[in-house]
């Protein structure tokens, strides 16, 4: 099997798991991943040698606690969001919704932290998932820092699906953009998910761009945008602050 295959089937592996939150078979495994059973039996095997999952009942798999414990290790020592995850923690109890820190990767957004919001009804995002630029208040906020002349060329060459009635296309999206800019921070209102609001500002670590945002239901965070988009703007100038003099 390819390895590039390979590693992509091992991670879809992990993602089943974390969505069925119970143990799985290896058809019910290769089903879900859309993978031959030959193809998922090769991969469960080298997991359950190199102590990643275990099987019960002789015929289900489970995740071990180890990827677990290696990420608890990875985590607290990220150079960057070891020294930023006090101001994520500042801003989602000033605003009471979930926050995020996302960077882009091609056309996408890549939120590489979450934090949930503490209230029942929130926005609930996970650190890894991906959203398009054009759709996500983050994802505006990295289009939003491009020289105009760039920006225009980037939004000719974009694939502007249409997620909602809300969504927009190139000539919509350009002048949200500048009426952004103006304001300071970047905003979307239900564009991908039509109950979910998102409001974000880009901010720089060592030269390479990342935004901070929060996310919650539209009709909560509509509510309260003023305070929020000022929220979030002072905790991206406190952020690039604190990255810089690190």
């Amino acid at each position: 099997m390819d390895a590039v295959k390979t590693a992509k089937r091992t991670l879809e592996i992990f993602e089943a798991f974390a969505t069925a939150q119970e143990p799985l078979t290896l058809s019910e495994l290769a089903r879900r991943i859309g993978s031959p059973v030959s193809s998922c039996h090769g991969v469960i095997r080298t997991l359950k040698a190199q102590g990643y999952v275990y099987l019960l009942d002789k015929r289900r798999y489970y995740p071990t606690r180890k990827l677990l414990d290696l990420g608890g290790r990875i985590s607290p020592h990220d150079p960057v969001m070891e020294r930023l995850l006090p101001y994520l923690e500042a801003l989602r109890k000033r605003t009471g919704e979930t926050v995020l820190i996302g960077k882009r990767e091609g056309d996408e957004t890549l939120y590489v932290v979450t934090i949930e919001s503490a209230q029942t009804i929130r926005y609930s995002l996970h650190a890894g998932t991906r959203r398009p630029l054009h759709a996500s208040a983050v994802g505006k906020a990295l289009l939003g820092v491009l020289p105009d002349e760039r920006l225009v060329e980037e939004l000719r060459r974009l694939k502007f699906r249409r997620f909602t009635a809300a969504t927009l296309e190139a000539e919509g999206l350009l002048a949200d953009l500048r009426r952004s800019r103006r304001r300071g921070y970047f905003v979307t209102r239900g564009e991908y998910d039509t109950a979910g609001m998102g409001v974000a500002r880009a901010f720089a670590v060592q030269d390479e761009a990342f935004a901070v945002g929060i996310a919650g239901p539209l009709e909560r965070v509509k509510g309260k945008l003023e305070a929020v988009g000022r929220a979030v703007s002072e905790t991206a100038a406190a952020m690039e602050r604190a990255a810089a003099s690190a």
